[in-house]
């Protein structure tokens, strides 16, 4: 009860300190639990540090938990930010973009770690096809709710370059959040089930969620929102089924946030889930879960200790370049403008939350190392607060 509350608290303090320099809440939150974790309180008072967040222990199982509770919650938000219509509305642009904002990042972030396993820590430690197709796949992820915020933030949300951004993300985010999931898989089962099989698990869930469960979910609503309490219900319902969905897969061999994710994707696309009803289920998971999921990363590891310039610089770069180039080539064919193009690709470079919750997860998995960890979550913050003010320079936005 005491680390819930004093994670709550001074990850609050802080994301509101984020916010007054008009930075993303995830990065004074991260930054409270550097504060909180062997950064700075482990280094300043050992003996608080191992007091307050002891090794082992019934405290630090439940806070394991809360931790892996709130990971599912966030990619079931995540999953409701993605709007189907958007994306089917962009058409080919959505597809051009998205497709070669995918390829190219996951091509440099693949190639690169696969040819340098050494500079990347990765040599003798384990399948080095596995943690370059990791490494891959987190290079092509964006962050769809930051990036939405940006764009809400800019007031571009609702325009052409807004539009093909958010569908561009959405799609990226869904195949990526797919591989992501087969990777696993195939770690789990120790090599013994093949890529094939666990790719076709994850394509039939997804697959069924998008067609058959969207269809009964949408049926299903109109019920909920006329026999049950409001919003109660409706929130009960919601994370019920994320949780079903999250369970599922994890009977699968898949990761749980993959049916979660998706889950929220079909939920999110019913006409009958309104805009206040999506709000408060945000608000509940980013004011109570979120904090303390971030929070949690800062208590991980020693930021400083594990901290590795060079492979930081690399890893920003093959970021940069992959989604730049990737997103940006693709509005370009798409049928935009130079500077359009320049700045869809800045857009789709916000990693932000869905990075972190990424590297925890191959962290805790034994797929990358510390180092590694610290340069992931060091990219995702950068990427993000980056992205706003570098497309509104582009585009010459005036506050």
């Amino acid at each position: 009860m005491v680390q819930l509350s004093v994670m709550l608290a001074l990850g609050r303090w802080m994301a509101e300190i984020a916010r007054k320099f008009k930075q993303p809440a995830v990065v004074g939150e991260i930054l409270a639990g550097i504060i909180l974790g062997p950064t700075i309180l482990g280094m300043i008072s050992p003996d608080s540090f191992a007091m307050l967040f002891p090794k082992a222990g019934n405290s630090t199982l439940a806070l394991d938990a809360f931790t892996k509770i709130a990971v599912v919650l966030l990619l079931f938000i995540a999953g409701l930010e993605v709007d189907l219509h958007i994306v089917f509305q962009q058409g080919k642009q959505a597809i051009s973009a998205s497709f070669l904002g995918l390829i190219i990042p996951f091509f440099l972030g693949f190639s690169i770690p696969y040819s340098f396993p050494a500079f990347f820590g990765n040599a003798g430690r384990g399948d080095q096809f596995l943690f370059s197709l990791f490494m891959g796949t987190a290079m092509a992820i964006s962050a769809l709710p930051v990036i939405v915020r940006i764009l809400m933030d800019l007031k571009l949300f609702k325009t052409k370059i807004g539009m093909l951004v958010v569908a561009s993300a959405m799609i990226d985010d869904v195949i990526g959040w797919m591989i992501f999931s087969v990777i696993l898989g195939m770690i789990r089962k120790s090599g013994h089930i093949s890529i094939g099989y666990t790719f076709l698990l994850t394509l039939g869930f997804a697959v069924f969620m998008l067609t058959i469960g969207r269809w009964i979910l949408n049926k299903i609503l109109p019920w909920v929102n006329k026999n049950l309490a409001w919003p109660g219900g409706l929130l009960s319902l919601s994370l019920s089924l994320c949780f079903l969905g999250a369970a599922f897969t994890e009977s699968i061999g898949i990761h749980a946030i993959f049916g979660a994710f998706m889950v929220g994707v079909a939920l999110g696309d019913s006409k009958h889930l309104s805009e206040k009803a999506k709000e408060i289920v945000h608000q509940f998971i980013n004011n109570i879960f979120a904090p303390l999921f971030f929070v949690a990363i800062g208590l991980k590891v020693n930021f400083v200790l594990n901290f590795d310039l060079m492979l930081t610089l690399v890893i920003l770069f093959i970021a940069f370049a992959g989604k730049l180039i990737g997103s940006g080539l693709g509005a370009y064919l798409g049928g935009f403008s130079k500077r359009e193009s320049l700045a869809v690709g800045f857009g789709m470079n916000a990693r932000g939350a869905m990075e972190i919750i990424l590297g925890l997860i191959a962290l805790e998995a034994g797929l990358i190392n510390e180092t590694i960890f610290v340069s992931l979550v060091i990219m995702a913050l950068v990427t993000s607060m980056t992205s706003g003010p570098m497309m509104k320079w582009i585009l010459g936005l005036k506050n």
